[in-house]
């Protein structure tokens, strides 16, 4: 039985699906890693786990209060809550400010991963002869990821329902970006852009009594594409938590251990002083792909010019990211304190 949650509970809660969304929609930052780091990651693979055939016979019976006990409900719903509302206000403000300033929104997020991976394993003891192989092992993983090039966009209707089943694990495992998986399939533009961009247009229209959307074949096919892909997302994370829970019942600490050289690695899809390389002509024109969207080759790092005072500010939004980490485990030690 859950306790009863204050009505601060609740809205940290939506806060935290807020932040779930703005971060599982930005490449290279994990979801996982906020559900992680504030605390609620087990709480939310367990409540998952929880969607299975018992689940299911609750609800095909009518028995719904039963179901939304036993789900966890109300911690799945606020949270999912959270998420959704992301989408279309904060995920768009990053949007925003990754066309005005690149380099510091990545500085941003780059300071909250190492504060991030400060947060994970300041208080992991368990480093020994098991834990320390298979944390190498995730870091190698996470930087291989990191230097892999993009594949050309596909909107073949099973490759998109797979694309929401692997796009999905940015939420639950902790430094897999979901958004930079669907970059390295060739998606991401058309899943978490245009997708979403035609749904909030649509719902727009639908608010206005406008339906002529329906005669429009573009748009109802990206809605069929986000269906597709929304499902694929749902079956994902049902099954990944199926798994993820028994993998944290039976092996912690080689989790935990896999978990922080995954992120570690993960670092290098964060690096904030890059250049995105375009697919170009022999002209060297950028090519486009169906939809007109440029289409991404890779990723070009270098080292800061500390001649360059936007260098300067790039690192100070890395300390304020790094702060940001700091300031949640502050919060989740008083908050233990006072509990």
């Amino acid at each position: 039985m859950h306790k009863p949650r204050t009505f601060l509970d609740k809205l940290f809660l939506v806060i935290k699906g807020l932040l779930m969304g703005a971060a599982n929609k930005v490449p290279g930052v994990s979801g996982g890693i906020v559900a992680f780091v504030a605390g609620f990651y087990e709480e939310f693979i367990y409540s998952l786990q929880k969607i299975n055939l018992k689940a299911f016979k609750l609800l095909v019976n009518g028995r719904f209060k039963s179901f939304y006990r036993y789900a966890n409900g109300q911690f799945l719903t606020l949270l999912i809550f959270g998420m959704l509302v992301s989408y279309f206000s904060i995920s768009k403000l990053l949007d925003f400010f990754l066309e005005r300033n690149e380099l510091l929104v990545w500085s941003s997020f780059f300071g909250m991963i190492l504060g991030s991976i400060y947060y994970i394993s300041k208080d992991f003891g368990h480093w020994n002869k098991k834990t320390i192989p298979i944390g190498f092992i995730g870091l190698i993983v996470g930087i291989a990821i990191s230097f892999l090039s993009p594949a050309t966009e596909n909107d073949n209707l099973i490759f998109i329902f797979f694309c929401g089943m692997i796009s999905v694990s940015g939420m639950t495992l902790p430094g897999l970006s979901g958004s930079f998986i669907l970059i390295l399939l060739g998606n991401y533009v058309l899943l978490l852009v245009d997708s979403v961009n035609a749904l909030y247009d649509t719902l727009s229209e639908v608010f206005a009594g406008d339906f002529s959307f329906t005669q429009n074949e573009a748009r109802m096919d990206t809605l069929t594409i986000l269906a597709v892909f929304t499902t694929g997302s749902a079956v994902g994370l049902v099954s990944l938590s199926h798994i993820l829970s028994y993998v944290l019942k039976h092996y912690k600490n080689m989790t935990t251990a896999v978990i922080i050289g995954f992120i570690t690695g993960s670092l290098g899809v964060v690096w904030p002083w890059k250049r995105t390389i375009f697919k170009k002509d022999l002209e060297g024109n950028v090519l486009l792909d169906s939809n007109n969207n440029e289409i991404i080759v890779n990723y070009e790092r270098y080292f800061p010019d500390f001649g360059n005072p936007e260098s300067w500010w790039a690192i100070f939004f890395i300390i304020m990211g790094i702060c940001v980490l700091l300031g949640l485990d502050w919060y989740g030690k008083n908050r233990k304190r006072a509990a």
